[in-house]
């Protein structure tokens, strides 16, 4: 059995988070994969880690929110649209709640991420004067309370229509939150799927892993797809031909055709095998997180598909956390876990039992057997 050592989360507990209301995984591996039914809340896991990750910052906040469709989109004064995040769809129950009170992390409540609704103090009133117009500063401010160690800031909600000075809250900067008293880094965390990776971020991607063997593995990443047929892969393009429809693509090269083929021309299995190996490097030292694993791969290379992932994670220090509906994905992750020695794959089922949600765990053990047998884990 390999070590759980090491791993920027080896457990989870999730509290009053969009539909979980209580959740908690005792054990987390190098690679998770969570298995369970449409609409049981495996992406609203990856959410709360995608939020832990960023130590609760606006712009992931707010990007989870906007994901959803949860935002208002109101006219300002001035006949501007400004679009405001309808923050109460972060909490269990929105609006019929009464404990406004988010808890994410491991069970270590020191690394918890706390989020809660507070009333902004005076103390706090001199920058938030400086940043909108006094009409909007009264004596009750409410805000998002976003704590992480013993460090905490502020999100005001109350104050309406931003407008123009709503670019201050599109950004990373102090003045996203309201207080910002020396919070703790972000972590490196990467995206991947349902969908597959636009032209902009895989040629982003790319230029980060650029001449250093992570290029090379993004490349047998394709091979495992086309064999020995894959021969080079290039970025070509320009970013500023963007809005003329042609900006920069991956072209691939391989030696049964005499010119470079764009990578969309291949299909979704290799963008998206392609895109993941690029993820796997890009999030290194972090979290990659894999909504609906299967996309766009074939049965026959899901347990070539799930060595890589469970290598490259343990080389880069990268702890992935995926999920799936497919039993063939369940089934090429409990052989490729099971046959390596280096990082841990668990394999967690999410059910509900008396409406409460559950997390059932599966041994390597297990795993095996389940994959031997055709036992049904989803």
């Amino acid at each position: 059995m390999v070590e759980n050592n090491g791993l920027h989360l080896p457990d989870l507990t999730i509290k009053g988070f969009r539909g979980i209301d209580e959740l908690s995984i005792p054990r987390l591996g190098r690679v998770t994969l969570l298995a369970g039914l449409n609409g049981i809340g495996k992406t609203t896991v990856l959410e709360a880690v995608q939020g832990y990750a960023a130590r609760g910052r606006y712009s992931t906040l707010y990007q989870l929110l906007t994901r959803r469709d949860e935002v208002h989109v109101t006219v300002d004064e001035d006949g501007d649209s400004v679009i405001e995040p309808y923050w109460i769809a972060l909490f269990h129950g929105r609006e019929s709640s009464t404990d406004f009170r988010i808890t994410i992390g491991p069970t270590n409540n020191v690394e918890h991420l706390r989020i809660e609704r507070a009333i902004l103090g005076r103390e706090q009133f001199p920058l938030m004067q400086s940043l909108f117009d006094d009409r909007f500063i009264d004596d009750r401010v409410e805000s998002l309370r976003v704590s992480f160690r013993d460090k905490s800031r502020h999100i005001p909600l109350n104050i309406p229509a931003f407008g123009r000075r709503s670019s201050l809250f599109a950004q990373e900067n102090p003045s996203n939150e309201i207080v910002e008293l020396d919070t703790d880094p972000a972590m490196n965390c990467v995206n991947l799927g349902p969908g597959l990776l636009s032209n902009n971020n895989l040629s982003r991607y790319w230029d980060n892993v650029a001449l250093t063997e992570d290029e090379n593995r993004a490349v047998h990443a394709l091979g495992l797809i086309f064999g020995s047929r894959v021969d080079r892969v290039a970025v070509i393009g320009d970013d500023r031909l963007l809005r003329g429809r042609r900006g920069r693509r991956v072209m691939v090269k391989l030696n049964s055709h005499h010119h470079p083929v764009p990578l969309k021309s291949l299909g979704d299995g290799a963008l998206r095998m392609f895109g993941l190996a690029l993820a796997l490097a890009n999030s290194r030292d972090g979290f990659l997180l894999i909504d609906e694993a299967e996309n766009g791969i074939h049965h026959s290379v899901q347990r070539d598909y799930w060595r890589m992932i469970l290598r490259s994670a343990h080389e880069n220090n990268v702890q992935v956390i995926a999920t799936t509906h497919s039993w063939d994905c369940v089934r090429g992750f409990a052989q490729a876990a099971t046959e390596n020695e280096e990082a841990e794959g668990r394999l967690v089922r999410l059910s509900r039992q008396y409406g409460d949600l559950r997390a059932v765990e599966y041994s390597e053990e297990e795993m095996a057997i389940a994959a031997e047998q055709g036992i049904e884990v989803r």
